[in-house]
């Protein structure tokens, strides 16, 4: 290297220096977050009652929470054939390959080539000047036009000195690990959802059989007043009454039916089949006891809970997209390199070494100027990484505010279905009662219309709140991180 050339580089150093240094100055910073909401959970989910911190039934795997075999067997199929669970099982597999894609650029990338073409350059050019009088051999001058054929590898390297490629994979692997708890997360819901329906069927049996006994009592009400009008007891209005309460009760019999078959095909779509019969025992409805939950304490929900761990990993995965965004303000560095064989003439790809042909290029280049798409993907990346922070923290608000109330529920719908269970035994005591005077035209049909109905609408009322009492338990079930282990 000549003198002048020295002097060239030692020139040059200094001033990658200086742009180097000068697109670091101007790089902006990233907005600094914190988690509040988190640091600030409550050490209990109701202030004044210490928790239970040794159990926590959202810990429990599903199938030892549920002991009803058909409930289980349902389970099972749904969560083989639910389409929205397959469907974020592919999302995973997105998110899978994404981390593969970032992390293959962190390696060269390394290519075969193979090519030819065909070039006339002008006689007048300096091109087309140096040929004419140029001879491969002594008489023979270059071909013209003039042919090239190649073929030979090529690579292309980004040197990763700022770590970019780096962060940018670890952001793919954290919004991979998001998408793992969303699955979690759609099939605890899955599991809620089948259970419930699961509940709600069997309360529309009961009350369809509940219903069909008091069809059974109406039509002997109606019996009844009908020979009373015979024997001048009763009037024609009293018949007219009981007929009429009797096709209201048949007609609503048909309703329950059709519920019936909705909540059947709801469960169906659930279990990802088409309509068919679902298989359960009605009979024990009434009588199973719910399964006792433990809360624990509200940190735990960190743990259990897979949206928040989804959107906990979602917001790491911000984070990381808004330093790898901030690090494009860098330089980035290049290598390419090609080693291959080039000729004009097929033939002579074979005559070595002068048909080699190898080159290697190293490129180091940052933005100095019109920085606008760079500054608004940046200022794009905080945005998210802020957003996702909000999200984070409304998702532990709501699991914490989704406990309380179901604790508050638990208790409360325990003491409605006690005081609706004494009120159905009055009420069925009174029916007899009021038949008993009705058949002897000691009470009108009015009493005894009114003593049925109270007694039909509370024995629904009681049917509905147990499924209340089990889809409660259900609810803070799913609500503690239970379902998806």
């Amino acid at each position: 290297m000549n003198t002048m050339e020295n002097l060239k580089t030692k020139r040059l150093i200094p001033a990658i220096a200086l742009s180097i240094a000068l697109v670091g100055c101007s790089a902006p910073k990233a907005t600094v977050i914190r988690d509040q909401i988190k640091e600030n959970i409550p050490q209990n989910f109701q202030p004044s009652t210490p928790q239970d911190t040794s159990h926590n039934s959202g810990a429990t795997p599903w199938r030892q929470f549920f002991t009803d075999p058909n409930l289980v067997s349902l389970i099972e199929t749904a969560i083989t054939n639910n389409q929205e669970l397959l469907i974020t099982l592919q999302q995973i597999e997105i998110a899978k390959s994404n981390v593969g894609y970032k992390k293959g650029k962190l390696s060269p990338f390394v290519a075969a080539k193979l090519g030819t073409s065909l070039t006339k350059a002008g006689r007048y050019t300096s091109e087309g000047a140096g040929d004419a009088t140029t001879e491969i051999e002594p008489g023979k001058e270059i071909p013209d036009p003039l042919g090239n054929f190649e073929g030979g590898l090529m690579a292309n390297w980004e040197i990763d000195i700022w770590k970019k490629l780096r962060t940018e994979k670890a952001a793919a692997v954290a919004h991979y690990l998001s998408t793992v708890e969303g699955k979690n997360f759609v099939l605890s819901n899955l599991i809620e959802e089948v259970a419930n329906n699961y509940y709600e069927l069997l309360a529309l049996d009961n009350q369809l059989d509940i219903l069909r006994q008091y069809i059974g009592l109406q039509q002997k009400a109606l019996d009844i007043s009908r020979i009373q009008k015979q024997a001048a007891a009763t009037t024609e209005l009293a018949v007219k009454k009981f007929e009429a309460e009797l096709a209201k009760s048949k007609a609503t019999e048909y309703t329950i039916h059709q519920q019936i078959t909705e909540k059947e095909n709801q469960i169906n779509t659930l279990l990802g089949r088409y309509p068919q019969e679902i298989v359960r025992t009605k009979d024990s409805f009434m009588s199973t006891i719910p399964p006792p939950v433990y809360t624990g304490i509200p940190s735990q929900l960190l743990a259990n809970r897979p949206d928040i761990k989804q959107a906990e990993w979602e917001l790491k995965s911000a984070k990381l997209d808004v330093e790898a965004a901030r690090k494009e303000f860098y330089p980035s560095l290049e290598i390419s390199a090609t080693l291959g064989l080039e000729a004009f003439k097929p033939s002579y790809l074979v005559k070595m070494p002068e048909s080699i042909a190898a080159g290697l290029v190293g490129e180091l280049a940052g933005p100095l100027i019109n920085k606008s798409a760079i500054k608004a993907n940046f200022q794009s990346a905080d945005a998210r990484q802020i957003q996702a922070l909000y999200e984070y923290d409304k998702t532990i608000l709501n699991a914490y505010l989704d406990i309380a109330n179901l604790m508050s529920k638990v208790k409360n719908i325990a003491q409605y279905y006690q005081l609706k269970s004494e009120e159905t035994l009055a009420l069925d005591q009174s029916i007899d009662i009021a038949n008993q005077l009705f058949s002897n035209a000691r009470a009108d049909y009015l009493e005894v219309l009114l003593n049925q109905r109270d007694a039909l609408d509370a024995k629904l009322e009681l049917i509905e709140a147990k499924q209340k009492q089990l889809s409660t338990v259900v609810d803070i079930y799913k609500g503690l991180g239970g379902g998806w282990k």
